[in-house]
């Protein structure tokens, strides 16, 4: 069994930034795939970041691209999600997940909600303008 704390959410100003903890309980963190979701009021969840354990990798979603970070710390159990130039439409709860299943990435299963075995109870960032 895993696990997932969030932390680090709170309300920002547009064009702020903000960096979400995900600390994990349990044994043999490095071999578990981690990701990010976010779901905003009435939406459903969706995809935001995903780092690989064999490759260290990171995997984002489009819109996230280049203003989003993920990075993981295997000696503290614990993944990051680094936002940058955060807009109003970043607002939602953001939730950190783990898999120990197979990854490829060929495959896009890492952007789907069935892959991740464990999730945290999410942490809410709200963005104001």
């Amino acid at each position: 069994q895993v696990q997932l704390v969030e932390s680090g959410g709170g309300l920002v100003q547009a064009g702020g930034s903000l960096r979400l903890s995900c600390t994990a309980s349990g044994r043999a963190f490095s071999s578990y795939t981690m990701g990010w979701f976010r779901q905003a009021p009435g939406e459903e969840r969706e995809f935001v970041a995903t780092i690989s354990w064999s490759s260290g990798r990171p995997y984002y979603a489009d819109s996230m691209k280049g203003r989003f970070t993920i990075s993981r710390d295997n000696a503290k159990n614990a993944v990051y999600l680094q936002m940058n130039s955060l807009k109003p439409e970043d607002t939602a709860v953001y939730y950190c997940a783990a898999t120990g299943r197979t990854f490829s990435s060929g495959s896009n299963y890492y952007t789907r909600q069935w892959y991740y075995d464990y999730w945290g109870q999410g942490t809410q960032v709200t963005v104001s303008s």
